[in-house]
């Protein structure tokens, strides 16, 4: 292969890598828990990472441990406070990686007592009243859970004496439902409580039919954001495979400069190859046969046997 040939075939190289770079990094993939997020002790749950078909390879990591695992679907068969813990998946195709998915909180529940839960003043409500649901534990801890059955998330808040309050302010329909609520400590957030007796909240009376409510999400405890999350976000890229991914400015210098370096090889192996040719033709010359001698005193002594003297000189026949 020629130079020029070698020159062409990195730069089809690098324009590859550079169109690649461009589709990089992929859409991040969902991740789920099924059957939920929060787990009782020795109970089963199956931790799924889902992205496009024909993934090449999928990484499910435990953020903190150091641990991650190349495959899709993690499934633990008897939950225990060491699963507990924030987890990301990733996958590859190629040698691209996606985004980083949502973390999911995978919390083991009933590790310590239940709380009690209560409505103050009453668990039954006029619509546009003022209720309190209080979260009470035997145990100091700083934080505290509170569920709406039907929610994705809860609504968490501050400890208070051993008691945590969670005010709903101007009650409507929307607010009625089965509550309840957990109790944790922030030095072992993924460690929860049992959770304590459902309460009912019940709102009576004059109400707003369900297609006068407003649109938006419901003041206060309804469809809540879950924010205990205590990690740093770090580095996006998986665990052991930081350093695969590169910027598409950096492609490019990478690629010019090796391109420039071939470049260089070529013309100076093209230059070596045209001062070689001269040389040879020299050593050529310089070995060329030479020209054979004629053989004159040995016939010439052969031929003077004829001479008058009548001697003959070394020849023999």
């Amino acid at each position: 292969m020629s130079p020029f040939q070698s020159v062409l075939f990195c730069l089809g190289l690098c324009l590859e890598r550079v169109i690649q770079a461009q589709n990089c990094p992929l859409p991040k993939p969902t991740l789920q828990a099924q059957p939920s997020s929060l787990v009782p002790l020795e109970n089963p749950v199956t931790i799924r990472c889902q992205g496009p078909p024909g993934v090449d390879l999928y990484r499910l990591e435990k953020l903190k441990s150091g641990k991650y695992n190349d495959q899709a679907v993690l499934h633990i068969p008897a939950m225990k406070k060491s699963f507990a813990g924030c987890y990301r998946c990733f996958y590859q195709n190629g040698t691209c990686w996606s985004l980083s998915s949502d973390k999911l909180e995978l919390v083991a529940t009933g590790v310590y007592d239940k709380p009690s839960l209560s409505a103050q003043p009453s668990p039954v409500v006029s619509p546009g009243g003022d209720v309190t649901l209080q979260c009470r534990s035997i145990y100091s801890f700083d934080q505290f859970a509170l569920y709406k059955m039907g929610d994705t998330g809860p609504n968490k808040g501050p400890e208070r004496w051993y008691r945590a309050d969670f005010p709903i302010i101007t009650v409507t329909a929307a607010h009625s439902g089965t509550y309840q609520c957990y109790s944790f400590s922030s030095r072992d957030p993924y460690l929860w409580s049992a959770p304590s007796d459902p309460l009912e909240l019940v709102v009576r009376g004059n109400s707003v039919t369900p297609s006068q409510l407003p649109r938006g999400a419901p003041t206060s405890v309804t469809e809540p954001s879950r924010n205990i999350t205590i990690f740093p976000d770090g580095s996006s890229s998986p665990t052991g495979l930081t350093h695969l991914y590169y910027t598409k400015g950096n492609l490019v210098r990478i690629c010019l400069g090796a391109v420039i370096l071939i470049l260089l090889a070529g013309l100076l192996a093209e230059d070596w190859h045209s001062r070689k040719k001269p040389l040879l033709h020299q050593l050529r010359a310089v070995h060329r046969p030479l020209p054979t001698l004629p053989q004159t005193q040995k016939a010439q002594s052969c031929q003077d046997r004829g001479r008058p003297d009548g001697y003959n000189h070394g020849c023999h026949y």
